[in-house]
C-alpha cells in the first residue's frame, strides 16, 4: 500500500490537512499513484492537474471527467509560482511532469517522486513525507 495523505504549502511552511493562507499549493497523495496538485493565488485564481495518473485513469472511469488541458495548467501554474515564490519556471517543464491525459504510465514509480521534482522547479522547500511511525496506531 502507498501513501495516502494531504499536504499544504501556505505561509512559507508545509502542513498537513489544508491550507493557512491564500496564495497556497494543496497536494493530495492517493495510494502513492496519484498527486491531486490544487494551486490558488490571492486574486483567488488557480487550477488543478494531477501527477501520476489522472483520477479517471486510475479508476477505470475515462468518463467520469474530461482530460486536463495540460497545456493550460502549466501555464496557470507557472504564473502560479512566479506571484506566490518569485521563480520563473518553463510551462514545459512542468507539463512533462503532468499525468498524461491518454492514461500512458508516468515516468516515476511513485508520485511523490514527481511531486518532489515539481517542488524543485518551482523553488520550493520539500515537504517532510510522513513515515509509518507518524502515522496513528490502528
Amino acid at each position: 500500500m502507498g501513501y495516502f495523505g494531504k499536504l499544504a504549502y501556505s505561509d512559507g511552511r508545509w502542513t498537513f490537512g489544508g491550507p493557512t493562507a491564500v496564495p497556497f499549493l494543496l497536494v493530495d497523495v492517493h495510494d502513492s499513484d496519484v498527486a491531486t496538485i490544487d494551486y490558488r493565488s490571492v486574486d483567488a485564481s488557480g487550477g488543478r492537474f494531477y501527477l501520476g495518473y489522472e483520477p479517471r485513469i486510475y479508476f477505470e472511469e475515462p468518463d467520469a471527467g474530461d482530460p486536463v488541458d495540460t497545456q493550460a495548467e502549466a501555464q496557470g501554474f507557472t504564473r502560479w509560482v512566479k506571484d506566490a515564490a518569485g521563480t520563473d519556471v518553463d510551462p514545459d517543464d512542468v507539463r512533462r511532469l503532468m499525468a498524461a491525459p491518454d492514461g500512458a504510465p508516468p515516468a516515476e514509480d511513485v508520485v511523490e517522486e514527481a511531486v518532489e521534482k515539481l517542488l524543485a522547479l518551482a523553488g520550493l522547500p520539500l515537504p517532510e513525507w510522513p513515515t509509518d511511525e507518524d502515522m496513528p496506531a490502528g
